[in-house]
């Protein structure tokens, strides 16, 4: 299992939210750089990066940050947070992502999505589903998006998806574990997936049993911000 730490920007800098709650914010680190090279340093390989202002405004803001990350390490980096128009993928993708998270717009417009995959394949593009109740919801989790998760998943596997990053919002920076038995069901019905789970890692053990699983990733944010999980636990997995 790939572990992916989680950098979340808003003005610049390494935030967390709870729960996405943009008003429950805390700063981690003026210079998100700082920390992706700890990382890169750890010997971690691939990195989470959310643009929140983008997510919130409806386009890329924070793409400075994205090209000094992929221009100073060697982290493969996904991108997400703003990613509405060809414009923006496409902005992405010139600042050195290595793939791009699919959130909001693969609800809105699944034909955009869609062509994307057929342009850049399907290995650039991860399906963003988050999720509370098994409804997905949209935009930074301000709104829900009346869709069952697992028709959603299943018409856009149709449509060649192959990774996902699913996160249950109700575990989401609450430090409560992750929701392993929503992963194990995703799984059961869909066991080709490449599956990253997102949302409640707390501790060491939390990865381990995701990995038993059968996950192919799990995103760290809080739990490392935290003290929660060291670097050196996570180089278990790197």
């Amino acid at each position: 299992m790939k572990i992916i730490p989680a950098i979340d920007v808003i003005d610049g800098k390494c935030v967390r939210l709870t729960q996405g709650d943009y008003a429950q914010k805390k700063t981690y680190n003026e210079n998100p750089f700082e920390v992706a090279k700890q990382f890169e340093d750890a010997g971690i390989t691939h990195l989470h990066l959310v643009d929140l202002d983008g997510a919130k405004g409806g386009q890329i803001i924070n793409h400075k940050v994205l090209e000094t990350i992929t221009q100073n390490t060697t982290l493969k980096v996904d991108f997400g947070g703003g990613i509405k128009s060809d414009t923006d993928i496409e902005l992405a993708f010139s600042c050195g992502a290595n793939q791009i998270t699919a959130g909001s717009i693969a609800v809105k417009n699944s034909e955009k999505v869609t062509g994307w995959i057929k342009k850049y394949g399907a290995e650039k593009i991860i399906l963003g589903a988050d999720v509370k109740d098994e409804t997905i919801a949209i935009n930074g989790w301000q709104e829900s998006g009346n869709i069952n998760l697992y028709a959603y998943l299943e018409d856009y596997i149709a449509k060649g998806v192959e990774y996902v990053i699913c996160t249950d919002i109700a575990k989401d920076g609450m430090l409560l574990g992750p929701a392993v038995m929503l992963y194990e069901e995703i799984l059961r019905r869909y066991p080709a997936l490449k599956l990253i789970a997102s949302g409640g890692v707390a501790k060491f053990g939390d990865l381990q049993i995701l990995s038993d699983a059968g996950l192919y990733g799990a995103i760290v944010g809080k739990a490392f911000y935290e003290g929660r999980i060291s670097l050196d636990e996570l180089k278990h997995f790197a």
